[in-house]
């Protein structure tokens, strides 16, 4: 008989594998010893009461273990002489979608601006210790999208777009932990994420798919309302009658190329604010209720939101025991972002607080979004002294309106400099931040401190741009054989909400070649 059983331990009890059997057993009202197959679905932690515990779902067998053999990737076909299907980004999106392709007897070509993982990570170097930004491969752009070194959350509630447990799967058959399974909040890693994305690229061009880097796509090719190809920045074409469009928040470019062309974009609600870091000591002690986190548990993280005059400010991509990232994309402008390692041991946890900004900017354009997101961004790194140091605050000072006569230590590479946020960032956002941070600091003993550094700026929340499509299809409705996807596109918030777009967009693309 098996029997799915939800059990409540103390930390250190839920990380030993015979007191997590003994206990399963006693929920399911059997016998010591009687359980042969134990699997664990699902693993969280509740940190509402003083004592924190861990909550545990796990089903157990009477009659025989569970197979345990590892999961492993795919067996592809051979798709070296199928129909050609043009990918545009290699980030979670469009790499899903070309696997999706080539188990759907599809080819395709993955043109990729950036470099592959290995060759990126000079670039970053480059970034961190010389302020010098390569505009086709950096933080946002390359191998593996801005995901591969952001951290490799995989949180979602994308769970009716599409299949969360297959994503989750297909990561750990690439290497990916399979912990990802269990976990509420799933993470991969960002000193993990490049060999699994290694690993996945060599799965799509062993099965005959191709994947080209520093392949900047400058034009679309469009034919009596359908595209037909791409033009490269080296002048090459490539040809094939769909596109799967998949190139991220932050390809400014191709929203303008597309403007230009008169393919329809829109304009779309995103969000701004800062990166704020404290010492993690700090989040332990107010998430787990302890001067001393418990070696059972993870370094604590938070998410926080409150309505601020009818817009939402709240915490964006948090990341415990991490590191501030700079991701610019240009070399005259500044924007942070955070990551962290697989063990999350760094001594800072940072996070995204954000304002939501909704309705037109400046112009109202489509592209106005764009233009709101770069003025801040170049404002911020004229303030920073026109390098990628960051202007900085210490948070209460930054509520107060005061200069920081110092600043503490910070995880930022490229380092930071003192500055008045409170008066860099558009008043709207700056007013709303101080007045969030005056309630989160209500909420959580000891977030609201000095200790606590402000860096600006986050805006990369979201594609300030949407370009449309057909809720079924999924493609463009001017546009015959272009398929938008992913971030990019305005459809998806993350890794996994990516790549199940990308795997539906592949889906859609296989149905047009046999309609």
């Amino acid at each position: 008989m098996i029997r799915t059983v939800d059990i409540v331990m103390s930390p250190a009890a839920a990380a030993d594998p015979t007191q997590v059997r003994e206990a399963a057993e006693v929920a399911a009202g059997w016998r010591g010893g009687e359980a042969r197959g134990l699997r664990l679905e699902k693993r969280s932690i509740d940190a509402r009461a003083r004592a924190v515990k861990v909550q545990l779902r796990v089903v157990i067998d009477n009659e025989r273990a569970f197979d345990d053999d590892p999961i492993r990737p795919p067996a592809l076909p051979d798709v070296h002489k199928g129909p050609k299907v043009i990918v545009i980004g290699c980030g979670p999106a469009g790499m899903f979608a070309a696997l999706r392709c080539i188990e759907l007897g599809l080819c395709p070509i993955v043109l990729e601006r950036g470099k592959d993982v290995r060759a990126r990570r000079r670039d970053l170097a480059a970034i961190t210790q010389q302020g010098v930004v390569d505009r086709d491969s950096n933080y946002c752009f390359g191998e593996g999208g801005a995901g591969t070194y952001s951290d490799g959350k995989l949180y979602t509630r994308s769970g009716k777009r599409g299949d969360i447990m297959s994503v989750l799967r297909t990561f750990v058959a690439f290497g990916a932990s399979p912990d990802i399974m269990v976990d509420a909040h799933p993470h991969i890693g960002t000193n993990k994420l490049p060999g699994i994305i290694t690993a996945l690229r060599e799965s799509i061009t062993a099965s005959g798919g191709e994947v080209r880097f520093g392949a900047r796509v400058v034009d679309v090719l469009i034919r009596n309302g359908s595209v037909c190809g791409v033009v490269l920045a080296s002048g090459d074409e490539v040809i094939a009658p769909q596109i799967i469009l998949a190139t991220g928040h932050s390809a400014r470019d191709i929203f303008e190329l597309l403007d230009r062309r008169g393919v329809a974009i829109e304009r779309k609600d995103f969000a701004m604010g800062v990166r704020i870091e404290h010492p993690q000591s700090i989040i332990d002690a107010a998430r787990y209720h302890a001067a001393v986190r418990d070696p059972y548990l993870p370094p604590a993280s938070y998410a926080v939101v409150e309505q601020i005059n009818g817009l939402g400010v709240y915490s964006f991509c948090m990341c415990p025991g991490g590191i501030i990232a700079p991701c610019a994309t240009a070399p005259d402008e500044i924007v942070t972002n955070g990551w962290s390692p697989s063990k999350r041991n760094n001594p800072f946890a940072n996070s995204g607080i954000v304002v939501e900004l909704r309705g037109p900017k400046g112009d109202g354009s489509a592209l106005s979004g764009v233009r709101y997101q770069r003025e801040v961004e170049h404002d911020v790194w004229l303030a920073g002294g026109r390098t990628q140091i960051a202007p900085a605050q210490r948070m209460a000072d930054f509520i107060d309106g005061k200069r920081s006569v110092n600043l503490p230590d910070c995880s930022y590479p490229p380092g930071i400099t003192s500055c008045r946020i409170d008066e860099l960032l558009p008043r709207d956002v700056a007013q709303r931040l101080q007045a969030g941070l005056r309630v989160f600091g209500t909420k959580m003993k000891g977030y609201l401190t000095n200790e606590a550094v402000v860096v600006a700026v986050e805006s990369r929340t979201s594609s300030p741009v949407r370009i449309p499509r057909d809720a079924e299809t999924l493609e463009h409705p001017q546009i015959r054989g272009l398929f938008p996807c992913g971030e990019g596109a305005g459809y998806a918030g993350g890794i996994v909400s990516a790549a199940i777009d990308g795997v539906r967009c592949a889906e859609q693309v296989a149905m047009r070649q046999t309609s």
